[in-house]
């Protein structure tokens, strides 16, 4: 059994009450909000430094320190929106892309899952943001960024996951 009631439909998620049945046979409600996906990328240079941006959020109450990332556009792949939006909101192409794997943002209530990437081989061009996309550039060595995050100095669940498997995957294929 399983019933849909659309509640809100928007540009970046839909919220949906589900009526479904658990495994074990309970039928409870849920409070769904879904949402295409995303793509994160920990863009490292020669120099392992990787590009942070510090990016105005709303609905934090203020800026960020995280990782280029950005929505997947349907019917867009993973791996199309990860190179979209390093390009968009940093200026930078890269020639080496490794998929990292994904993360659930929220799983108690969203199916939002970030696909995580490391691009390297870095060349730089220029940033076109969105509008509304308050964005400033840094660099950071990434054993200090991935240090950060681990201190809780990195807040951003998607930029602390992707920092440590990119900076873990460097280190296994060096």
């Amino acid at each position: 059994m399983k019933s849909i009631n659309e509640i809100y439909q928007g540009a970046v998620i839909d919220v949906r009450l589900e009526t479904a049945a658990l495994p074990d046979g309970q039928v409870m409600d849920f409070e769904c909000v879904r949402h295409s996906g995303g793509a994160t990328i920990a863009a490292v240079n020669q120099h392992d430094q990787v590009c942070l941006i510090r990016q105005y959020r709303h609905c934090t109450g203020g800026w960020l320190l995280e990782l280029p990332a950005g929505k997947i556009d349907r019917p867009e792949s993973p791996g199309t929106t990860a190179k979209r939006e390093l390009r968009e909101e940093t200026g930078l192409a890269a020639r080496n892309w490794q998929a990292l794997g994904g993360v659930y943002s929220s799983p108690g209530f969203c199916d939002e899952i970030i696909h995580c990437y490391l691009a390297t081989g870095l060349d730089q061009g220029v940033a076109a943001p969105e509008t509304g996309e308050l964005i400033e550039i840094q660099w950071l060595a990434l054993d200090d960024a991935a240090g950060m995050a681990l201190a809780g100095e990195i807040t951003d669940a998607k930029t602390v996951v992707c920092l440590l498997r990119a900076r873990q995957w460097l280190l296994d294929h060096a």
